[in-house]
C-alpha cells in the first residue's frame, strides 16, 4: 500500500469516528436536554424514567440515590435554563460523559432562585434505553 492510500485510509477512518463520536455527543446531550425539560414541566414521571435505578447524584449536600433524587425534585421545577461551554467524552459505542454549564431560574421548596451551576452527566444506553448513571453539580462561582 502506498503512502498516500494509507494516508487516506486513516483520514477516512479518522473522519468516520469523529461522527460516530458527534452522533454519541447529539443523542446524549439531547436526552440531558429531555431530562431537564421534564424538570420544567413537572413531570416526576418523565424524570425518574430518564434516572437509572443504581444511579448517583453529587451536590454540595452530598450523594443521593434515585430515590433520593425523584423525592427532592418534587418540590423542584425549572423555569427557564440555558445550556453552554458542553464538553463530550465518548467513554464506548453505547456511554458519554458531558460536562456543561447550565444558567437556570425555578422554584426549590417554595422558593425562587437563579443559579449557575457547573454539571457533568454519565449516560449509558441499557436495553436500547438511554439512562443517567452518574450526576454531579457543583455551583459556579
Amino acid at each position: 500500500m502506498s503512502r498516500t492510500a494509507f494516508l487516506i485510509l486513516v483520514a477516512v477512518a479518522l473522519g468516520h469516528a469523529q461522527q460516530k463520536g458527534s452522533a454519541l455527543q447529539e443523542a446524549i446531550v439531547a436526552q440531558e436536554r429531555s431530562e431537564l425539560d421534564s424538570l420544567k414541566s413537572g413531570d416526576l414521571a418523565a424524570f425518574a424514567s430518564f434516572v437509572a435505578e443504581d444511579a448517583v447524584f453529587v451536590d454540595a449536600s452530598g450523594s443521593a440515590s434515585k430515590a433520593d433524587v425523584v423525592k427532592n425534585v418534587a418540590n423542584f421545577r425549572l423555569h427557564e435554563y440555558a445550556m453552554s461551554d458542553i464538553r463530550f467524552v465518548p467513554l464506548s459505542a453505547d456511554e458519554g460523559l458531558i460536562v456543561y454549564r447550565i444558567a437556570e431560574s425555578g422554584t426549590s421548596h417554595g422558593k425562587e432562585f437563579t443559579l449557575n451551576v457547573n454539571v457533568s452527566a454519565l449516560w449509558v444506553k441499557r436495553a436500547a434505553k438511554w439512562v443517567c448513571v452518574f450526576s454531579q453539580e457543583t455551583t459556579a462561582k
